[in-house]
């Protein structure tokens, strides 16, 4: 046998050996650069358009959509890369997706919860409900939204703690977080004060919280004082609320609350404490005792 013709059959055989582990690697080449470009390429697309908007709501969504969009191409392009390998190995991935079916209906049964959290998780993006740096209530849960998924929801508390919230639980979502928000706020005074000059002191320090440099960017509108909202045992109650930017509701708040304090007391103006009218009843002949006050703070 001649040389060359050895030669070429060592260099055939050779080649061949080498194909399999050749594409096999071309395969995880490609999906490395894949998996490298979209994690690259999320990020700079997210800058792009934040560069294009100054809107803050607008921005988280575009924060939370980038993760989850990432997540996704990571998927797919894994699922992608196993089943071409197992292509090059020999291994027909038809009646692997045909047992994957009959056990994908086998596991959706024990696993509906599961599948009810992608679902409801694709369309709390969808419909925007949720985005990361919201403040929500979700399954009786409160706190900023750190994490946004398809699984799930993590919460931190005011306290500090964090919550996992399944998507499959969450029925209703109140958001805390969108254009702006209200700072309700009741006053309770005596009932011998004059409620007329109470609303001037009110609208006096709301006034003086929107010429404040720190509050005054907060605050949207001038005070909105709805009125006497009740009669409580030992108070008149007044409700009022300002239009905050969102997230501010708290902040303006407390600041009100303490300030209106702090005037309540120059003025004199009482804040009520509870009350306890003792009366012991009338005699027998029809005179009645003298009254007996008892004042319980």
């Amino acid at each position: 046998m001649d040389t060359p013709s050895v030669l070429l059959k060592e260099i055939g055989y050779w080649a061949e050996v080498a194909r399999v582990p050749i594409r096999i690697g071309a395969i995880l080449l490609v999906s490395w650069l894949l998996l490298s470009l979209s994690q690259k390429l999320v990020p700079v697309l997210r800058k792009q358009l934040q560069e294009r908007t100054d809107d803050a709501e607008q921005l988280k969504r575009v924060v939370t959509l980038s993760r989850v969009f990432r997540y996704i191409a990571t998927v797919i392009t894994t699922l992608i890369a196993g089943m071409l390998v197992l292509t090059e190995l020999g291994i027909s991935i038809a009646p692997i997706l045909a047992s994957a079916g009959v056990i994908g209906l086998a596991i959706g049964f024990g696993a509906q919860s599961l599948i009810k959290d992608y679902f409801n998780g694709l369309f709390l993006l969808l419909e925007d409900q949720v985005r990361q740096g919201d403040v929500v209530d979700v399954a009786d849960k409160g706190g900023l939204v750190e994490e946004v998924t398809l699984r799930y929801i993590r919460l931190r508390d005011y306290e500090g703690n964090v919550h996992f919230v399944p998507n499959s639980i969450i029925t209703t979502v109140t958001n805390r977080s969108r254009s702006f928000a209200y700072a309700l706020v009741d006053v309770s005074i005596a009932y011998r004060e004059n409620v007329e000059e109470v609303f001037a002191v009110m609208r006096e320090v709301a006034a003086g919280m929107r010429r404040d440099e720190t509050l005054g960017p907060m605050i949207m509108e001038d005070i909105d004082i709805a009125g006497v909202e009740a009669w409580a045992d030992s108070a008149v109650v007044i409700r009022s609320r300002f239009k905050v930017h969102a997230l501010q509701q708290w902040t303006v708040k407390r600041a009100f609350l303490l300030r209106l304090k702090n005037e309540f007391d120059r003025l004199g103006i009482e804040i009520p404490f509870p009350h306890l009218t003792l009366y012991p009843g009338q005699a027998r002949d029809g005179s009645a005792p003298p009254l007996h006050i008892l004042n319980q703070g």
